[in-house]
């Protein structure tokens, strides 16, 4: 029963949300400023869902300048929890497909995020292409998801190079953003549904790469970011045994 009555508030959120997203944006549309308002929007789903999310900023994100944002992509969960995150002027870099989806896919291409197509080597190369323009001609951040895809419970997955390609050759830097896994940690039918920690680390300079080392600058951040997120579960197990004992002893 909770599982439906969440279902169906999250879907008429979601609607309603879309629906007047949609109208607003079209007497602006495609103005990055809308990606960070939506989005902290969805954020309030989590507290739906049952979830704590605590966000961690690292002191002076504001004069970070522009640069791209890569995250651990786990399940559609990630909607509602990573999206309080989202650093006013970034746009997103999604799948095509995404256009498609009903009152959501107007509202994602109105307030200013990319699309690509992955299935397609040539266009996604010209939408890297595209990026490094955009950063040139206006004042915005990028956000990718690098691996691509969901994980689905089978950690962090490799990286393609189309973000520090582009992060290379538009001298930016690359800033980590890590969420603790979610993976089978999440039961809408149950009230509580734990804690998820998303955390910003500091830039990571990309001035001493080249783009023939897009790989090399990969991998540093891969491995960069699976110490991070074991860090981030292995903090919150032992909160969660601290509190089971305390529970225990009372």
């Amino acid at each position: 029963m909770l599982l439906i009555i969440r279902s169906f508030i999250a879907i008429l959120y979601g609607l309603l949300v879309c629906t007047i997203g949609t109208v607003y944006c079209l007497f602006s549309p495609r103005n990055p400023c809308h990606v960070a308002t939506f989005s902290h929007l969805f954020g309030r789903l989590s507290t739906l869902f049952g979830l704590k999310v605590e966000i961690r900023i690292p002191a002076g994100v504001a004069q970070n300048g522009n640069c791209i944002y890569i995250a651990n992509h786990q399940n559609n969960y990630d909607m509602a929890i990573v999206s309080n995150i989202v650093q006013p002027g970034t746009v997103i870099v999604g799948k095509k497909s995404l256009l498609w989806i009903p009152f959501l896919g107007p509202l994602y291409w109105l307030s200013g995020n990319i699309l690509i197509n992955r299935n397609n080597n040539a266009k996604a190369h010209s939408t890297i292409t595209m990026i490094i323009e955009q950063f040139k001609k206006r004042d915005i951040s990028i956000w990718i998801f690098p691996e691509g895809t969901r994980s689905r419970g089978r950690g962090l997955m490799p990286f393609k190079t189309g973000a520090f390609y582009a992060a290379i050759t538009a001298q930016v830097p690359i800033i980590p953003i890590c969420i603790s896994t979610t993976h089978d940690k999440i039961n809408l039918n149950r009230w509580n549904n734990g804690r998820v920690i998303v955390e910003m680390i500091e830039p990571i300079n990309t001035f001493a790469y080249s783009k023939k080392n897009a790989r090399d600058l990969a991998n540093y951040c891969h491995t960069i970011m699976v110490g991070k997120i074991s860090e981030l579960d292995t903090e919150l197990a032992m909160k969660a045994r601290l509190e089971n004992n305390i529970l225990t002893l009372k």
